[in-house]
């Protein structure tokens, strides 16, 4: 077995920190691939447009195959030049000199290495945003299914992990479906600011085919072989595309973290409100038998905190001198690779959570009971205001919730005692105010609200 550093390539961990899908698109051969597609693509244009003879285009066309690349003079040229493109134009050139000696010479004409390695970047975040766009419709497909199923289900809110007030499950899973949304629409409008080609040349003025006098044409031309857009101008130091790719993901996968920390806290033993779905032995302890790990909320946790720091380089990569940077680019060949892939792996984990999330209603009655009542003592408190005066009414409560604390009795059978709120209120009507039931708010029509509105983006 080869020694494997970064959980791409991990054989024990590549499943779990990374995806298949998405480390094929950051590997060796992926980035790769999209050089000799940008490099096909140019040639292509420019054989069309008379830039450089037809006959090396097509020469130059068919010599970018991955099936040719020598990976050991590959990484022989990197580690000399510092940068992998010119490594690979130097084997296109040799291939089609075997052809026909200089014909080989117009590849890669007019254009400059960050050329193409940013337009490789750009097909590469766009192949990794379409595997986000998937996850993330997985994920509202099925905080829709739970809000749904349970936007009736009653349980304690909680403020400063303190029992707060009623409200229902369902109404907790809309919320973060609401986010969600809020990403898919973030999602959606991020597309076309990052699928922008790069072929501006040495300092971004395309100065090397300006005398043709096709050189914005080749450029649109090759952005509309390669599925792209034309840019404004040259972006080679204005970085701003690629960091709003990593914040995007950085929020996506927090959200993530959000819904992964609540689970752990409901997961709780003296909690037991839901569980991660059930697998035989996952998350099991190597000496506590009884335990059931929130493994996949651990994961989560982990993935998205690693994400947020990583995208912070990003935004340290914006600070580039002059037209041509002196190190910050490189900071995105490091980051780029781990922010995608942990992000779509932490995705993925979480369409597995909500997909098969165990909810358990009567451990969230039960829950609901601990504070003998004092769970409804805001409902309590607005309703005997009226009567009673607010501030008179709000001390009242208070004290009968102290009460209840202290003496483990139920606010109502305190309620009942007192004989300024039982001429306020029938025992009827008090016992409607202390059921949790009766004090959800708008949870429901809420919830409703979401399930509605989620429809318009799935």
């Amino acid at each position: 077995m080869t020694a494997a550093a970064t959980e791409t390539d991990s054989v024990i961990f590549r499943n779990i920190f990374s995806t298949s899908e998405c480390a094929a698109i950051w590997s060796d051969e992926g980035r790769t691939s999209c050089y000799l597609e940008i490099e096909a693509a140019l040639a292509r244009v420019q054989g069309r447009l008379g830039i450089i003879p037809e006959k090396a285009a097509e020469e130059i066309s068919n010599a970018c195959n991955i099936a040719l690349i020598d990976w050991d003079e590959l990484q022989k040229q990197t580690e000399l030049i510092g940068y992998p493109v010119l490594g690979v134009v130097k084997q296109i050139v040799k291939k089609v000199n075997e052809f026909e000696p200089g014909l080989g010479e117009w590849a890669h004409w007019g254009a400059t290495t960050q050329d193409i390695t940013d337009t490789a970047t750009v097909k590469q975040l766009h192949n990794t945003l379409k595997l986000v766009e998937k996850s993330l419709d997985q994920i509202m497909s099925g905080l829709s299914d739970l809000a749904e199923k349970y936007k009736g289900t009653t349980m304690a809110a909680r403020s400063n992990l303190q029992q707060a007030v009623p409200m229902t499950f369902g109404f907790k899973m809309a919320r973060l479906l609401a986010t969600f949304k809020r990403h898919k629409m973030r999602l959606d409008e991020i597309w076309d600011r990052v699928r922008v080609v790069e072929f501006s040349g040495a300092a971004g003025t395309l100065a090397s085919i300006a005398h043709t006098g096709k050189a914005m044409e080749c450029q649109a031309e090759l952005a509309k072989e390669l599925g792209l857009k034309v840019p404004e101008i040259a972006w080679h130091t204005e970085r701003d595309r690629i960091a709003e790719v990593g914040g995007l993901f950085a929020m996506l996968t927090a959200t993530c973290a959000k819904f992964a920390l609540d689970l752990k806290l409901m997961m709780q033993t003296e909690v037991g409100e839901v569980s991660e779905p059930f697998v035989m032995h996952r998350g099991s302890s190597s000496t506590m038998p009884q335990k059931r790990n929130p493994i996949g909320s651990v994961y989560v946790t982990a993935m998205a905190a690693t994400v947020r720091q990583l995208s912070a380089s990003l935004y340290e990569a914006m600070v580039e001198d002059h037209e041509r940077s002196t190190g910050p680019w490189e900071i995105e060949w490091i980051v780029l690779p781990q922010i995608c892939t942990l992000t779509h792996a932490t995705l993925e984990q979480t369409a597995k959570l909500v997909g098969g999330l165990e909810v358990h209603p009567e451990a969230m009655k039960r829950n609901l009971a601990l504070t003998q009542g004092t769970i409804v003592s805001e409902n309590v408190m607005m309703r005997l205001g009226p009567k009673l005066g607010r501030q008179y009414a709000h001390d009242l409560v208070y004290e009968l919730c102290r009460k209840a604390t202290q003496e483990q009795r139920p606010l109502l059978e305190l309620l009942l005692e007192e004989e300024r709120v039982t001429t306020s209120c029938s025992k009827a009507e008090l016992e409607q105010l202390c059921d949790p039931g009766n004090y959800l708010g708008l949870s429901v029509q809420m919830t409703d609200m979401v399930l509605r509105d989620a429809e318009t983006v799935s």
